[in-house]
């Protein structure tokens, strides 16, 4: 699939780009392409590989006549780069809209324009029933991905996204945050206790964002089947991993956040496919005459769940501290905080 291909991964200096990036060196590419607005982590990720044929180029994926440039000859696009912080986005919503759906749409019509044979769009479980800015952008970034490939289904490049909960050690991730607190003996700030999130690891972010390539048709969404725990457990788990014990603080939820998270609405239940570790959300692809088409036959919606951080595999403390450290780059990073006291 790769060899003698470029790539081109937006937001290519993030968590994800990466790992991605570092996963798939080895698999003869003529050219992957690293494009992203920060010079610093770029000449950072330059340093570290040493690779020729990885190209870096800065730009804003705001600027469409970048994107242009940077997409001429590409096969393969993984979009990454977007505006993640929920609170940040709350207070600059504009913003939000601009890289996250502006931006978004400006790195798919590149690739259209420049015929681009496959487009992977990362997305967040914020995007289902969303109540703040960032999961409303990446809603709205997934409906322009669904437009893009309803326009594209005659000139064969392939639009389609992957859909995560939370990504352990990632950038924003609470975990290297509570590490360094549990380090320095200061309190953990928790939001609320009983908060439910999705836990899932950078390389099986990577694993997502493959099997969307592999299988991926016009429009769809990809889901992994994650579990979830509580926020107070991860906190209490990875006390115990440190062998210390620090107070917790209760806060209180900030601006834009759920309880619970959800990965799959009911709604798209209707129309989902289980795939075993996965759950693929065909894109809805009639057309706006709707009177050529009957509802009789459709599974009655009150049937099905809301696939949440409720209600999904919910791990004890045991098991949490059992994912934690037979996580690689989780455990790298409990060792290197304990390495440090």
């Amino acid at each position: 699939m790769f060899k003698d291909k470029i790539l081109l991964i937006t937001g290519g200096t993030g968590s994800f780009g990466k790992t991605v990036l570092k996963n798939l060196l080895k698999k003869g590419w003529k050219e992957i392409r690293i494009f992203s607005r920060d010079e610093k982590k770029q000449e950072e990720l330059r340093l570290e590989l040493n690779c020729d044929f990885v190209k870096f180029i800065i730009g804003d994926i705001r600027d469409e006549q970048a994107l242009l440039s940077a997409t001429k000859d590409v096969d393969y696009i993984f979009h990454a780069a977007a505006l993640k912080q929920v609170p940040s986005c709350e207070f600059y919503p504009l913003e939000a809209m601009k890289t996250n759906i502006i931006g978004a749409g400006n790195v798919m019509r590149a690739a259209a324009t420049n015929n681009v044979s496959r487009c992977i769009v990362l997305s967040t479980d914020k995007a289902v029933y969303p109540i703040n800015a960032m999961g409303m952008s990446k809603a709205m970034m997934e409906k322009v991905m669904i437009a893009e490939s309803r326009n594209s289904l005659t000139d064969g490049s392939i639009f389609c996204g992957t859909r995560y909960g939370n990504v352990m050690g990632s950038r924003g991730s609470v975990i290297p945050v509570f590490l360094k607190k549990i380090k320095n003996n200061e309190p953990l700030t928790i939001t609320d206790p009983t908060m439910t999130r999705f836990l899932m690891s950078l390389p099986e972010s990577v694993d997502l964002v493959l099997y969307a390539f592999k299988n991926g048709l016009p429009g769809d969404i990809f889901i992994q089947k994650s579990p979830a725990t509580s926020i107070d457990i991860i906190a209490n788990a990875l006390m115990e991993i440190m062998e210390k014990e620090v107070p917790i603080k209760i806060i209180g939820t900030r601006h834009g956040e759920k309880k619970h998270e959800t990965l799959v609405s009911r709604e798209e239940m209707a129309r989902a496919t289980d795939c075993g570790n996965y759950f693929t959300i065909s894109a809805d692809n009639r057309d706006l005459n709707y009177t050529k088409y009957t509802q009789s036959g459709n599974i009655s919606r009150n049937t099905l769940e809301d696939y949440t951080s409720e209600s999904t595999r919910r791990l004890n403390i045991g098991e949490t501290i059992e994912l934690l450290t037979s996580t690689p780059d989780i455990a790298d990073m409990i060792s290197a905080f304990k390495t440090t006291e």
